[in-house]
């Protein structure tokens, strides 16, 4: 199971970024256990300045921006 969290604090592109990666995962069998981190000095800690940001097993794949669906099953 991979653990991924989503960097962001709410806004749209946040939310279309968790679900993307939920529809990804579902669409590839891959379990996942999805965390949405919303307080901004918990985003920074992981040094990402924009934001959504990605985080998978504790490195940060991805910032700034929707990620490529294209990226994302790459992820998995």
């Amino acid at each position: 199971m991979k653990n991924i969290k989503v960097l962001g604090t709410g806004c749209t592109n946040c939310k279309i970024t968790l679900k993307l990666i939920e529809e990804v995962a579902a669409a590839k069998g891959v379990e996942v256990q999805l965390e949405k981190v919303e307080e901004l000095k918990d985003i920074m800690s992981y040094g990402v300045m924009s934001t959504p940001g990605v985080v998978i097993d504790g490195k940060v794949v991805h910032a700034g921006g929707v990620p490529a669906r294209t990226k994302v099953e790459g992820w998995f």
